[in-house]
């Protein structure tokens, strides 16, 4: 592992560039993910989110040499019922899913029917993780309980959260994620999130008022969470806009692997690396 990037930012952040509000073409999106893959800050990248659709379409195709061994996050944008046949369209260019990513229920709707057939879709594949993307409403303790009963019975399951949007109700509220971050570690249930981590420290954007999370703050939050504190300490953090304060326990564990929260997919790579350069967290020589 690089010197340059603390165990603890390993795999953080996944390449998302294809996805808003980045959207960047397929074809710029793979050059630049190799550029990635072989940059000194690569150990901090996990690998490129793409999704169901575009495999489908046999999009891929002409853009990767089947010897080159791509490795992709799957996200299910075409139905639970069709990501099978996604995963079968890789193989001909030599490309294989670390993980699949899919939302379970719209938001107000009983998230176990399509949590129970996303589990059953795990239990024919071959140790791909799997991340449920469950809403930050209706049902969501009884869907993590689902989670953590399978997993611990074997399944590579694990639940997945919306963290922004397009909307102001899609942020959760500082208590809110906190009582998830503090849920999936009582449950022992890893959780990846995604939308509105743009940048380290909680910030307000200008152009559309929404109050966003920071993705430091989401890290010093989960390990203060699995270092025992409870929702409102938890939320403390989460709300912290002061970087001192957030940094802290981010720099206090630094050389130890990041508990719970499996990272967060980004459409920059650039924008969380030049934020933890600046926040003396990556001990890189300039910013991307």
């Amino acid at each position: 592992m690089s010197t340059q990037v603390p165990r603890l930012l390993s795999g953080l952040v996944d390449d998302a560039a294809v996805f808003p509000p980045g959207n960047a073409p397929l074809p710029d999106a793979v050059t630049a993910h190799r550029t990635h893959r072989t940059a000194w800050y690569a150990d901090m990248v996990g690998p490129l989110l793409l999704p169901a659709s575009e495999i489908q379409r046999g999009s891929l195709s002409g853009l990767v040499d089947a010897t080159e061994g791509l490795v992709i996050g799957l996200i299910g944008d075409t139905g639970l019922d069709q990501l099978p046949q996604a995963l079968e369209a890789l193989a001909p260019d030599g490309v294989t899913a670390r993980q699949i990513e899919a939302p379970v229920a719209k938001r107000g709707e009983d998230p176990q029917p399509g949590l129970a057939e996303l589990m059953t879709l795990a239990g024919r594949l071959d140790g791909t993780g799997v991340y449920a993307e469950i809403p930050l409403t209706f049902g969501l303790m009884g869907a993590l309980d689902a989670l953590a009963e399978a997993r611990a019975g074997g399944l590579p399951v694990a639940a997945k959260f919306r963290t922004g949007g397009l909307a102001a109700e899609l942020f959760p509220t500082p208590v809110e994620l906190a009582a998830v971050i503090c849920a999936c570690r009582d449950r022992k249930l890893p959780f990846k999130l995604t939308a509105g981590l743009h940048h380290a420290i909680r910030h307000r954007d200008p152009e559309t008022g929404f109050t966003h999370h920071g993705f430091v703050n989401v890290l010093g939050a989960t390990l203060a969470a699995v270092g025992g504190a409870e929702v409102d300490g938890v939320a403390e953090l989460l709300a912290a806009t002061d970087p001192v304060r957030v940094v802290e326990p981010a720099r206090a564990h630094r050389d130890a692997e990041r508990p719970l929260w499996v990272g967060y997919g980004s459409c920059s790579i650039s924008e969380p690396l030049s934020d933890l350069i600046r926040l003396g967290l990556v001990n890189g020589g300039y910013e991307a």
